[in-house]
């Protein structure tokens, strides 16, 4: 049996390990490896986001009645990080340093309280009222094409 939290969890590290990468290319200016770590990071991101938002959070609203709550914030903060990923797609276009780890610096700040939030919060209260439902969310959310 799959359980939310342990499927989800890995992924922000997954996503966080190209970040990472990408940030650091920058920061040596190799734009060659920045922009494929970026590119991984922007598509993993972008993934996790739609894994969440298309099935997870659909999911945990029907089941809990709950639309304004834990779900609408977290919608939010994507959009915020959305934003983001569009000026750090265009600094990485113009190779511009300063931007990208003046950028990479704000969104980690986000990424990291949005992480704890879903992690200590939002994928234990799903793991509770979707429990049943577990397996068939996984499965779902893997059916997601990166």
């Amino acid at each position: 049996m799959s359980s939310i939290s342990a499927f989800l969890t890995p992924d922000h590290q997954h996503c966080d390990t190209f970040f990472a990468a990408a940030e650091t290319a920058a920061g040596q200016g190799d734009w060659r490896t920045a922009t494929e770590a970026w590119t991984r990071f922007h598509d993993a991101l972008r993934h996790h986001f739609a894994m969440e938002e298309e099935v997870l959070f659909p999911a945990f609203e029907a089941r809990t009645g709950m639309t304004q709550g834990p779900t609408q914030m977290m919608r939010m903060e994507h959009r915020q990080m959305s934003d983001l990923l569009n000026q750090l797609a265009d600094a990485v276009v113009r190779q511009d340093s300063d931007a990208f780890l003046g950028d990479c610096e704000t969104l980690l700040i986000i990424m990291q309280q949005h992480n704890m939030k879903e992690e200590q919060m939002l994928y234990l209260m799903a793991d509770q009222v979707l429990a049943g439902e577990a397996d068939s969310l996984v499965g779902r959310m893997r059916a997601i094409s990166e």
